[in-house]
């Protein structure tokens, strides 16, 4: 043991020898000890001090060992209990242990055996109190790099977090583009169980519709030309771990079937097999759309809809939690003038009033694309205004009396797609896809409009 950590033991007897005795013994060994002699006095105690162990006598007036043990169960499950008796019987050693005794000791007892018994103990529950500590601090970490914000709304998110994540359920995340739907997933998996195994994600609508069941499902060698070899599915190799289906709500009907069925089987038949895997994986599924609508006109199961939503929450607007912005902001700043070498002190009040007061659509990810492009354009060590878009800094106004309709469609149109724009990083396929419009059109409209 280490000397310059002290540990505290109680030591509980009605045989004031005893206590002497033991209190000679750990105080040499370099413990700090407490005697009480009764059960009584050691709840006393106990309810005052933080103990590293308690060692007790079996037979006591009023509150017996047994007793006493089944107290400090309730009021602390992480405490080491030694139960002391001369009146060595198995039933006494096993109703003990059943009731959660670390060890047990037999009067007289033998000072080594003592001493080993207590170096034991404080070892184990050195390596739990620290893995504690590591799985405090790995969820502090993730809540404090990863998701910035201390609002209302994310405090509730927070809060709902700590009990799904050591359940198996499977999860629904609902919300806006750009809410943190895949961070927020990944920051599930990363303190549940499963966080030493594998958290893979897929974007159902990224995919087209024939390739999407074998990046799934996997498949076998020639099930089909081009198949030159056995490929894993993503079930498979996320075995034991997370898989996030991301936008769920654009996957075709006919994979959603074969995806319950998975659900309901735990089985993956690789396509061009016959033989199904069993796969152990929980499944996060994700999307921007109103999956409730979407059942309800026949475009989602609705079987399928009850399987995934065991668990559902919904990641809230940045315009519903603007109070987080100044927070981002600075999390922003100070990441990108890393990545960018430069040396960004923040930004001036006339930033932040535009930031605070201009209408996310594009949520969290635009914010960040948004001060990304300033740090890359800004000449000086502090955000000016000339350094944000024009979007920011002269929002599409909500008086439109004396307008023309070219002119507020064209406003609309052009702070549409530039919002788009922002929501996929400049992506021009995906705005085009999301607007529902061709990539020749979106170009088109882009020259038109000055972009």
């Amino acid at each position: 043991m280490k000397k310059n950590i002290k540990r505290l033991i109680l030591v509980v007897d009605d045989e004031v020898d005893i206590c002497r005795a033991l209190e000679f013994l750990l105080i040499k060994e370099g413990y700090d000890v407490v005697a009480a002699n009764s059960g009584e006095r050691a709840l006393e105690l106990f309810s005052k001090k933080r103990f590293d162990i308690v060692m007790t006598d079996l037979k006591m007036p009023g509150i017996s060992g047994l007793d006493l043990l089944r107290e400090i169960q309730a009021l602390s499950d992480n405490i080491p209990v030694i139960i002391m008796t001369a009146f060595a019987t198995v039933e006494s050693a096993v109703e003990a242990m059943k009731l959660g005794a670390s060890d047990y000791i037999v009067k007289p007892f033998i000072n080594d055996d003592v001493m080993m018994t207590i170096r034991r103990l404080i070892r184990q529950k050195s390596l739990e109190d620290e893995n504690l500590v590591l799985r405090r601090q790995l969820s502090n970490r993730m809540a404090a790099s990863e998701f910035i914000g201390g609002s209302p709304s994310i405090a509730r998110i927070f809060a709902e977090i700590e009990k799904i994540v050591p359940t198996k359920s499977n999860i629904l995340i609902l919300g806006e583009s750009g809410t943190g739907k895949s961070l927020m997933s990944e920051l599930i998996h990363k303190n549940s169980p499963r966080r030493d195994n594998p958290f893979l994600s897929l974007n159902c609508s990224a995919i087209p519709e024939t390739l999407l069941e074998s990046e799934l499902f996997g498949y076998k060698k020639g099930a089909f030309t081009g198949a030159n070899s056995d490929k894993k599915g993503l079930f498979e190799a996320c075995d034991g771990g997370t898989l996030l289906l991301d936008e769920i709500g654009d996957m075709p009907l006919t994979t959603q079937a074969k995806l319950l069925k998975v659900i309901e089987s735990g089985e993956v038949t690789p396509l061009g097999d016959v033989k199904p895997v069993y796969v152990d994986v929980r499944l996060i599924a994700a999307t921007n759309r109103d999956i409730q609508a979407l059942v309800a006109e026949g475009g989602f199961r609705e079987d399928l809809y009850y399987r995934l939503d065991v668990i559902q929450f919904t990641m809230p607007s940045l315009n519903e939690r603007k109070e987080d912005i100044p927070a981002l902001v600075a999390h922003f700043i100070a990441r990108f003038s890393k990545e960018h070498g430069k040396n960004i002190r923040g930004a001036d009040d006339d930033v932040m009033e535009a930031l605070m007061g201009y209408s996310w659509g594009g949520n969290v990810r635009e914010l960040m694309n948004v001060i990304e492009r300033s740090i890359v354009l800004t000449s000086g060590d502090i955000i000016s205004i000339a350094d944000l878009p024009e979007k920011v800094r002269n929002p599409v106004p909500h008086d439109v009396s004396g307008m023309g309709l070219r002119d507020l469609v064209g406003g609309f149109e052009r702070k549409l797609i530039l919002d788009r724009l922002a929501v996929h990083g400049g992506n021009k396929e995906d705005t085009a896809r999301e607007l529902g419009i061709d990539l020749a059109t979106l170009y088109r409209k882009m020259k038109k409009l000055g972009l």
